[in-house]
């Protein structure tokens, strides 16, 4: 597939998913850069915000298969996985595929679910397979994550580790409506008559294959990587982080940037394509140090005061 038709197919799915999804453009290109990229994405707001209607906007305009699991407590492995059962009927075992055989797993508030259960997740999301029973069984292709986190509820909550939430190549927030966008909401539900939608099918699993590997041929200039390089090593060197971004961080920016350029029909990357991703790639992958939280400052910020402070290539 070429350039030009990877981002024209792109930019029809951020249209089509827009059709349910209002006032949330940039929202939406970072999801879709994230799938780009082949990474998993955490998905980090109150309730309410549509998060989980956006995902299942995704899921049906890029026609992929899509299950979804609502995270509790009592959530075993092998409610995710699968496990494997004994037919009577037969007099053998076989194995029943779980929900994460898909394309697109929503995982809803991730961090109800257990350790344990988070750590089989963990093993799908890093591996693309999971292992039953000593036997290791591939996961369709493609395969991305999508976790919701609720960042104001924490009892009876499990907070992912730092080791895993790295594996989220980024943690966005959605944010609220202003007051048109939010009478805009109430006049698409009206007009729609109902709770569920259809939207049209833009491209299907096999073609989303084909634009991942579009983005392994953008190329990245020289100054590019050190512009990468130099915003990961200041999360390193800042007296409000104790510990900064390790080079999974750097990777993870050379991925979603070549992704942005894809979508902008661009063969290169830009400095505004590593822009509009270091927030949201690098503020879940610092942890801050004691007087940092006590002042109130938030990973975001500390991001983007260091991202102001380097000045961007130029290229020629």
């Amino acid at each position: 597939m070429k350039l030009e038709k990877a981002s024209s197919v792109t930019k029809s799915i951020l249209n089509e998913v827009s059709k349910i999804i209002v006032g949330k453009d940039l929202v939406l290109e970072r999801v879709l850069i994230g799938v780009l990229a082949k990474g998993n994405l955490l998905l980090e707001d109150v309730p309410g915000l549509a998060k989980t209607m956006m995902i299942k906007a995704f899921a049906q305009a890029m026609k992929c298969k899509f299950t979804r699991v609502q995270c509790t407590p009592d959530l075993l492995p092998a409610d995710v996985t699968g496990s494997t059962i004994y037919n009577q009927k037969d007099q053998e075992f076989s194995f029943r595929q779980g929900p994460v055989f898909t394309n697109l797993l929503l995982v809803d508030e991730i961090n109800r679910a257990s350790p344990k259960t988070q750590s089989a997740l963990l093993e799908a999301m890093q591996e693309q397979h999971v292992t039953i029973d000593g036997i290791t069984y591939s996961l369709p292709q493609p395969f991305h994550v999508l976790a919701t986190q609720n960042p104001i509820e924490f009892e009876g909550t499990f907070p992912l580790p730092e080791a895993q939430l790295d594996r989220f190549i980024m943690r966005i927030g959605v944010g609220y409506p202003d007051a048109v966008e939010e009478i805009e909401i109430l006049n698409r539900r009206i007009a729609r008559k109902k709770e569920e939608f259809e939207l049209a099918a833009i491209t299907n699993a096999k073609q989303l294959l084909v634009i991942q590997n579009v983005v392994e041929d953008i190329h990245v200039d020289d100054r590019i990587k050190e512009y990468i390089v130099e915003i990961v090593r200041r999360t390193r060197d800042n007296e409000r982080i104790d510990i900064g971004s390790s080079p999974r961080g750097s990777l993870a920016l050379l991925h979603l940037s070549r992704a942005s350029a894809v979508i902008n029909g661009r063969d290169f990357v830009n400095p505004d394509d590593v822009k509009k991703v270091v927030i949201p790639a690098l503020s879940h992958r610092i942890i801050l140090s004691t007087g940092s939280w006590l002042t109130g400052i938030n990973p975001e910020d500390i991001v983007a005061r260091e991202l102001s402070k380097i000045k961007a290539p130029r290229l020629d």
